[in-house]
């Protein structure tokens, strides 16, 4: 998945339009139609096909790269149950990553209430960063990539309905409408979303992006 930080820009790319005659989206729904049947051999190139995507997401939403593979696991899961009952009523992919945010979503909020780290053990989660000495200057990729994390932590520091919007929209290039769809909103929500998440990326990136 191309990472949206590009020499030291969000790169917000214009909404397109759904293609109703998709390739990739008429490739999905002819492996669905063979899932929904049990076929396996389909199902695992489904997997193959949005595997990476969904992983990537999910580290993007959770900011935690470790459980990634493990809640995309249980998408492509449900995936493979609910073959069935699915219908093509929209893309494909507008239906994996509605899946996907209802997965993150779940785990966000039991993390939420799992939560009791104390404010000592935060301190030592953080710990010791030796200062850099003055004839340490990182080179132009060791910025670029120092960058990109702060755009990551600013990004996760969103209200959940804004990071997911910012997610879908910057780096899985989806329109207004499924966004929409995933969030179960309206197409000027997302957009007031995206406006509102943008706003609080470059105020708190203005040091580092040279807003």
């Amino acid at each position: 998945m191309e990472h949206a930080c590009q020499a030291g820009r969000i790169e917000m790319p214009e909404a397109k339009p759904t293609a109703i005659t998709d390739p990739d989206d008429a490739r999905d729904v002819a492996l669905m139609l063979r899932i929904a049947e049990g076929d396996e051999v389909a199902f695992r190139e489904l997997v193959e096909r949005h595997q990476n995507r969904v992983v990537g997401t999910v580290a993007k939403m959770l900011g935690d790269a470790t459980e990634a593979e493990d809640i995309a696991q249980q998408v492509f899961l449900r995936v493979w149950k609910h073959a069935r009952r699915w219908r093509p009523e929209a893309r494909f992919t507008t239906y994996l990553f509605t899946i996907t945010r209802n997965l993150v979503y779940n785990e966000s909020r039991r993390r939420s209430r799992r939560r009791e780290v104390s404010a000592e053990e935060k301190e030592e989660e953080r710990g010791y960063e030796p200062e850099a000495s003055a004839s340490e200057r990182p080179d132009e990729e060791a910025l670029k990539s120092e960058m990109c994390e702060e755009i990551d932590a600013v990004i996760q520091s969103l209200p959940e309905a804004q990071r997911t919007a910012v997610i879908l929209y910057s780096y899985e290039s989806m329109p207004y409408d499924e966004i929409a769809r995933v969030l179960d909103t309206s197409v000027s929500s997302v957009k007031s979303l995206l406006f509102r998440a943008r706003g609080t990326l470059r105020e708190k990136l203005s040091q580092h992006l040279g807003y």
